[in-house]
This record gives structure tokens, sequence and C-alpha cells, in this order.
């Protein structure tokens, strides 16, 4: 494969749940960053982080996962992932995961080299404008391990602030968990009903037509209870919303 004069090049982590569910999130995150001069690849074969069976308490089959992970992204310079969560489970918990094993080197490359979406737009390209547009009123849920294992607020508010036509306006409670957390969800749904509620209260506070965030898996939750209350606001993903690729769901 060939390849223009570009910037950097990156590798594009595509997540569980935009494979499966949502691929348009995934053409979306190649589309801005090729639009920045990034040539992108996907590796054939990569799968899963190795988040969901670590949070279950299942560390071997966690190893095994997240240990092919390593070995597919080995020497393929940045890697880029929209979501948090699965960025969180790299940069931070592959310390704790292959601490003392033959990965240890490998596993600490990567986590020196691996980003969450917005993070990479604004901290490493210096890109604050991506020529994006959005008729209406937006606000933003940040995703909780975006927020609090990697510090991502700041660039995704300033990539919205740029988005031509669009009125962003602070969501109460944004920093508050939407109750998906996933196994959580599951094993204490009444908990997470509760919090979604909560959620879905703020938002309807903003008078917002959109919600904007940055993990599938928190999208998924909001908007499903956006649906089961027939709000008229929708939901997407952040990378859909800047890609100028947004179809927000029922």
């Amino acid at each position: 494969m060939s390849y223009p004069v570009t910037k950097r090049r990156a590798t594009l982590f595509v997540t569980c749940i935009v494979d499966q569910v949502y691929p348009s999130i995934g053409q979306a995150t190649v589309r801005l960053l090729e639009d920045q001069g990034v040539a992108v690849d996907v590796p054939r074969g990569l799968t899963c982080c190795g988040q969901m069976a670590f949070n279950a308490g299942f560390r071997d089959e966690s190893y095994a996962v997240a240990a092919r992970t390593i070995e597919l992204l080995h020497g393929r310079g940045d890697v880029i992932l929209p979501s948090g969560s699965c960025a969180a489970m790299i940069r931070h918990l592959y310390h704790e995961l292959f601490a003392h094993s033959p990965y240890a080197d490998r596993a600490a490359d990567l986590i020196g080299r691996t980003y969450e979406l917005t993070e990479y737009l604004v901290d490493v390209l210096g890109v604050t404008d991506v020529g994006a547009r959005y008729p209406g009123r937006i606000t933003y849920h940040d995703a909780c391990h975006g927020l609090r294992f990697l510090g991502v607020s700041r660039q995704a508010r300033t990539l919205l602030e740029h988005v031509a036509g669009a009125e962003s306006l602070p969501l109460p409670g944004c920093t508050e968990c939407c109750g998906f957390g996933g196994l959580f969800a599951v094993k204490q749904h009444a908990i997470s009903e509760a919090m979604l509620e909560r959620k879905l209260a703020g938002i309807a506070a903003t008078e917002a037509d959109l919600l904007v965030t940055g993990d599938a898996s928190c999208m998924t939750q909001i908007a499903g209870g956006l649906s089961r209350t027939q709000s008229s606001v929708r939901a997407c993903h952040i990378a859909e919303l800047l890609a100028n690729m947004h179809d927000a769901r029922p």
C-alpha cells in the first residue's frame, strides 16, 4: 500500500463495540485522521484489548488477549482509539497486567504511543478545528474512563467549540457516570437505571437536541434511555459529529 506524504502514521484500534455494532464510528475516525494528513492502518486480526475479561476477574484470559494485542501493534506507530475506556485499559492497566512478564517492555512501549482520539487530535496534532458543521444545540457527556484515567475533557470541548453552526450547552452532572460501566449495568441493573435516569434529566434540562460523547458504550446506554422515554434528543459519538457523518440514533 502506498501513502501520500503525511505528518505521521497511525494505527486505528477498532474497539469491539465499534467493530461489531457501530462501524461508522471507525470510518469517521479514519476520515478525521486522514484529513489531518495521517496515514491510517488497521491490522488484520486485531480484536479486544482484554478489558472485559480483566474487569470480570479473568486475569489469565485477559493476559492472553492483551498479549496478542501487543504483538499485533508492535512497531506500528501511534495507536488511536475512539474510546477512552479501551485506551485506559492499555495506558493504565497493561502496567499491572504485564508487570514482571516477558511482555513488560513491549507493553511499556505500546502504553507510550497509545491515545484516545480527541486527545490525539488536540494534544499531539495540535488541531482545534476539523471543519465540522452542525446546525443545532449540542451538549457533551464525559465518559468515565476517558475523564478519570486519561484526563480527556478539555480536548473534546475544544473541538466541539469549533463546530460551525453549533451551540454548545453545558450538561448538568456532565462528569457523572451514565450507569453503563460494562458488567456493572448487568450485575447492578437497578443502580444502573437510577444513574441513567439522573443523566437523562440533566440532558433534558439543557434543551439540546444532540448529546455527544466519546465512548460508544456510553452512547448506547444514553441513546437507549432517550429512546425509551421518547425523547426528541439524539445521541452520537464525537467522531461522527466531527467528521460530518452524524446520523444520531433513535
